[in-house]
C-alpha cells in the first residue's frame, strides 16, 4: 500500500481481524477438527465440517476486534502493535464492537444449526472469549485463560457429534465425555507453549507497560518453562488418543508434532525476537500432524 493511499474501510476492518495472518484461527482449529474426528470416529459429515471450519474462523476475528478494544491503550506502547486499526485511531471502539458482536452472531447462527448441549456450552465459550483481554491485568499466567478460550472447540465438537435434545447440564455430561474436557486441559498446554513463546517477543514492551504475561512470570526459566508445556501436551495428548482407540498412524503424527517441538527448541533458545515469533508462527503445523495422524488413523482402519 503506498503512502498517499489510505486504507479502505473494508481493509481496515481486515486488518482488524488479522485476516492477512491465518496462523491464528489454525491453531484453534486443528484441535476442534482432532476432536470432532475422534468424537465422530471418522469423518464427521459436511455439515459439522463447515460448523465447525466457519465458527473457528468467525470467533477468532470477533476475538480480535474485543482484544484490540481492551487492549488499546497498551497496544500504542509495543511496536508490534502500535499501528494496528483501533489502536492508531481509523477504526472507532464502537466500530470494532459492532463488527466484532456482528462476527459472533454470525457463529452463533452456526452453532443454532447443531444440538442444544453444543449451544449452550456456546454461552461458556463466548463469556472466556470475553474474559481473556482483561485477564491480564490480573493474572501472571492470562495464558491459560486464552488457553481454554483456544480449547473450548473441543467439548463443542463432542457435544455437536454426539449431543441429545436436551436443554440442561445432564445432556452436556452425556455428550461431553471426561475425555473430551481432559483433552481441553492437554491442549491448554499447547498454547500456554505456544503463547508463551509469543510473550517473550513483547517482553521489553511488556515490563514497560506493566502487562503480566507468561514469559515475565516464568523470568529466566521461559525456554525450559515452554518446553515443560510442550511436553505436557503432547504426553497428555498422546495418552488421551491411545485410550481413545486411536492406534500406529496417530502416534506417527504425534511424533512429527514432537519433532517440531525440538526445532522450536532450536528457535527460542537463544530468546531472539525474531527466532520466538518464528517458533509461535509455525506453531499450527504441530496442530496439522496430530490432526493428520488422527484422520488417518481413523481413514485406515
Amino acid at each position: 500500500m503506498s503512502s498517499h493511499a489510505s486504507p479502505t474501510r473494508l481493509q481496515l476492518y481486515l486488518n482488524l481481524i488479522r485476516w492477512d495472518r491465518p496462523a491464528g484461527w489454525l491453531l484453534l482449529l486443528w484441535p476442534t477438527l482432532s476432536s470432532l474426528w475422534i468424537a465422530a470416529d471418522g469423518w464427521p459429515g459436511w455439515h459439522l465440517l463447515a460448523v465447525f471450519i466457519g465458527g473457528t474462523v468467525l470467533m477468532r476475528s470477533a476475538g480480535c476486534c474485543v482484544n484490540d478494544v481492551a487492549d488499546r491503550d497498551f497496544d500504542k506502547h509495543v511496536k508490534r502493535t502500535a499501528q494496528r486499526p483501533v489502536t492508531s485511531g481509523a477504526v472507532s471502539v464502537k466500530e470494532a464492537l459492532a463488527l466484532g458482536a456482528g462476527l459472533a452472531l454470525l457463529a452463533f447462527g452456526l452453532v443454532l444449526t447443531t444440538n442444544a448441549p453444543t449451544i449452550l456450552l456456546s454461552f461458556a465459550a463466548l463469556a472466556v472469549t470475553l474474559l481473556y483481554p482483561y485477564a491480564k491485568r490480573v493474572l501472571n499466567m492470562p495464558q491459560a485463560v486464552l488457553g481454554v478460550a483456544f480449547s473450548f472447540g473441543i467439548p463443542m465438537a463432542f457435544s455437536a457429534a454426539l449431543g441429545g435434545t436436551e436443554w440442561s447440564l445432564a445432556a452436556i455430561n452425556a455428550a461431553v465425555p471426561l475425555s473430551a474436557w481432559a483433552l481441553l486441559v492437554a491442549n491448554l498446554f499447547w498454547v500456554l507453549a505456544y503463547d508463551t513463546e509469543y510473550a517473550m517477543v513483547d517482553r521489553d514492551d511488556d515490563i514497560r507497560i506493566g502487562i503480566k504475561t507468561s514469559a515475565l512470570t516464568l523470568g529466566r526459566f521461559d525456554v525450559a518453562g515452554v518446553m515443560a508445556f510442550y511436553a505436557i501436551y503432547l504426553a497428555a495428548w498422546t495418552a488421551l488418543g491411545l485410550r481413545l482407540g486411536l492406534g500406529r498412524v496417530f502416534l506417527l503424527g504425534m511424533a512429527v508434532a514432537a519433532a517440531q517441538v525440538v526445532w522450536h527448541y532450536t528457535l527460542i533458545k537463544d530468546r531472539s525476537r525474531e527466532g520466538c515469533f518464528k517458533a509461535f508462527r509455525e506453531n499450527h503445523w504441530v496442530g496439522l500432524a496430530v490432526f493428520a495422524g488422527t484422520v488417518a488413523d481413523l481413514a485406515l482402519r
